[in-house]
């Protein structure tokens, strides 16, 4: 589900569409050491031009001399790079690395136009491509799906890009918004005050104007939702925190010391939240590094996002946050 492979399939498509000959290329099993996991993508165009990654870099110079060569397979199947200790080092994988590869010419954009739809309506979809023949099967996907192979057939998942909703455009939100489109975050950032509107610049945000709460609203988190408060002003935080909080987002965040922490805390208590909705927020926001400077707090913020977006435990806390706070953290 990384925002990446989509970007490679809009890429391809394009490509195609052009009139150049294309191959994809997906990781399908790995051995030992792999560089990257399985179900990563790459596509080749016919001149060598490539996007996406399978390795570190020197599989994808070789299949691109495959291509110069005149290795352009007609039909969908396996290629094995790292078979030997030899091999492996001679393709830059790590000691013992073996990487299995699917490698497929793109003969038509229909699929490919379908799936990219369904991704941006926010859906889970997993591609089934048969060796050999090469049909390709689409399907609605769960979350939790994995890329699998069965020796025939190779099913990848492909999952809508992660968005992150920035309440507040000071500083902050600006090296934390750049920050986290680098991490492949489609960025929304929300702020009605004009003298904050006027100064955003940052190139492939969008900008929400409207009131907090109502932004929250109709942007209908789901469960690949990130949202973090960062104005310090209660009356723009809470109220995008009480529609936050009771979203399908799996994180909700907002800035603020312990103390301030405590105080919204017990400010959303006297509203329609229950106490295992307050106990989602995560505040004080981010992974406790001792932060300081904004390029700092950024880091922590987005260091825990990926953590849960993850599943990993995030238990670097300081040691007096209250213990309902470190076990809603965990989750």
């Amino acid at each position: 589900m990384d925002a990446l492979d989509l970007q490679v399939l809009a890429r391809a498509r394009d490509w195609f569409m052009a009139g150049e000959a294309v191959w994809l290329v997906s990781v399908i099993e790995t051995w030992g050491s792999a560089p990257r996991p399985v179900g990563s993508l790459l596509a080749v165009r016919g001149d060598g031009a490539v996007t996406g990654s399978v390795s570190g870099g020197c599989v994808e110079d070789d299949l691109v001399r495959r291509v110069s060569r005149g290795e352009r397979p007609s039909e969908a199947g396996i290629v094995r790079y790292g078979v030997s200790k030899e091999e492996a080092t001679r393709f830059g994988l790590p000691c013992g690395g073996t990487l299995r590869l699917l490698v497929e010419p793109l003969r038509a954009t229909d699929w490919l136009d379908t799936l990219l739809a369904a991704t941006a309506r926010h859906e889970l979809v997993a591609r089934i491509v048969t060796l050999g023949s090469g049909q390709i099967e689409l399907r609605p996907a769960q979350r939790g799906d994995k890329p699998a192979f069965d020796g025939e057939r190779f099913t990848s998942i492909f999952g809508p890009r992660w968005r992150l909703l920035l309440i507040g455009a000071g500083q902050l939100s600006r090296i934390t918004a750049q920050m986290a489109q680098a991490l492949g975050f489609a960025v929304h950032v929300c702020d009605p005050r004009r003298e904050y509107r006027s100064d955003w610049d940052v190139d492939g945000v969008l900008f929400e104007d409207g009131m907090p709460d109502d932004v929250v609203v109709a942007m209908e988190p789901d469960a690949h939702t990130a949202i973090v408060a960062l104005t310090h002003d209660p009356k723009l935080d809470d109220m995008a925190l009480l529609e936050a909080l009771k979203s399908p987002a799996f994180y909700v965040g907002a800035l603020g010391s312990r103390s301030n922490t405590a105080a919204r805390r017990e400010r959303l208590a006297l509203f329609d939240l229950s106490g295992e909705e307050i106990d989602r927020l995560h505040g004080p926001v981010g992974l406790y590094l001792g932060s300081r400077t904004p390029a700092e707090i950024a880091i922590a913020i987005l260091a825990e996002i990926v953590a849960v977006k993850n599943g990993v435990p995030v238990l670097q806390r300081p040691p007096a946050l209250a213990p309902a706070h470190v076990e809603a953290s965990r989750r």
